[in-house]
């Protein structure tokens, strides 16, 4: 078996809507969201869709809506074709980064030469835990394992790290003014898809300070008190009680959204007349703790980075799902990624979490931005449940 380079060669996606019955994407089941992008992706490039050999999608929740192997039955409905597959993945909210690795694989590994991969979730149609597996639903799975609630976990990491609730609410106004700066800018328009009129991540607030976010109460408190708290704690005693530091501002907004990224190898792009943007150069997948469990993608980036020979400093953006204020100070720190390099454009604390599509958003955001800088090398990365992290390295080509 040999290996050959594969191209990120077209990437959209929805505006994020909020996760609930308010949100400006809740009249659109999942799987229509995820036909309005093919449809457009075909608009968009001109591809014969008759070229395209597999669709592979994540979603966090598969059951409901979600269920039933989505993606095939999205590509029936878009009009590709009977002939084209499709499939979904789960691996928590790393579930869209981890369609694009995956798929990636599978062309370099000459299985593929033109393919669809990317993800999408409605919260608000088909809510957070409603598959009901035993990570989320036995006493027992949940005691053995250590399932706790990621807000928890945020406020353990938060603890155990030291982090202040001032440090972290001034992450929190720090990712709300460069998303509110981003829109502002128009540097999402190109990537966001309308639909029905909606274009634009709504949950974004322009004008947060640190004075309206140090009065908010803390979020995982209660939650805590009735029992997580314990669990967390039999697992790391060491940090003796845990400080309840998060709050709805300092941690990522539930949202409605799906993405798409069209993957391919140099001479398929060249046969559809459709422009390299940037190149996979590497993938990593791991896991760690359950309980300290966020901090996987952290280390998914570190791996990814050295499996390329390359250290963090060659690294010109990090897109990396924020998941809770904690962890992004903890990767900053530990990366030595200040403000310019990660995030530039704001996360998902300003913009929102849709747990399939987020991972393929960041991976489109990253190469949005290499060009938009000149940047060479760039990494999205999405921590998920249970302590799994993937990681996706990407090199800008101006071809």
């Amino acid at each position: 078996m040999t290996t050959r380079d594969v191209y990120v060669l077209e990437h959209l996606r929805t505006a994020r809507a909020k996760g609930s019955a308010k949100g400006s994407l809740h009249h659109l089941s999942p799987t229509e969201l995820v036909v309005r992008l093919q449809r457009a992706l075909i608009e968009r490039t001109g591809l014969d869709p008759a070229r395209i050999e597999d669709v592979t999608l994540g979603l966090a929740s598969q059951s409901g809506e979600q269920g039933a192997n989505l993606p095939r039955t999205a590509t029936l409905l878009a009009g590709w074709g009977a002939h084209v597959p499709g499939v979904s993945l789960n691996r928590f909210c790393a579930s869209g980064i981890d369609a694009v690795a995956q798929t990636a694989a599978r062309v370099k590994a000459e299985d593929l030469d033109l393919a669809v991969a990317g993800g999408v979730e409605s919260v608000s149609r088909v809510p957070m835990f409603s598959d009901a597996g035993p990570l989320w639903s036995d006493p027992d799975t949940i005691r053995r394992v250590g399932s706790i609630h990621m807000g928890i976990a945020a406020d353990l990491n938060a603890t155990l790290d030291g982090w202040r609730r001032e440090e972290l609410d001034a992450y929190g106004v720090e990712t709300q003014t460069k998303a509110a700066a981003a829109w502002a800018s128009g540097f999402f328009r190109s990537a966001v898809v309308p639909l029905d009129g909606f274009d634009r991540d709504e949950l974004v607030r322009p004008g947060t300070t640190l004075e309206s976010l140090a009065a908010l109460p803390p979020a995982f408190a209660e939650l805590g008190a009735a029992g997580q708290d314990a669990i967390a704690l039999a697992a790391h005693p060491e940090a003796g009680a845990i400080e309840h530091r998060h709050t709805v501002g300092t941690s990522p907004a539930i949202a409605d959204a799906a993405a798409l990224v069209l993957l391919g190898t140099r001479a398929a792009a060249a046969a559809a007349h459709l422009a390299l943007r940037a190149r996979i150069v590497a993938a990593a997948t791991c896991s760690t703790d359950p309980v300290i469990m966020l901090t996987a993608g952290r280390q998914a980036v570190e791996k990814v980075i050295a499996k390329a020979g390359l250290t963090p400093a060659d690294i010109d953006v990090f897109e990396f799902a924020e998941a809770f204020s904690a962890l992004c100070l903890t990767f900053r720190r530990d990366l030595d990624a200040g403000p310019d390099r990660m995030n530039p454009n704001g996360g998902t604390i300003a913009m929102g979490h849709a747990f399939g599509a987020t991972g393929a958003i960041l991976l489109g955001q990253c190469v949005e931005e290499l060009h938009q800088r000149g940047g060479r090398y760039g990494v999205a990365a999405v921590s998920g449940a249970a302590g799994l992290g993937v990681a996706v390295l990407v090199e800008r080509v101006d071809a």
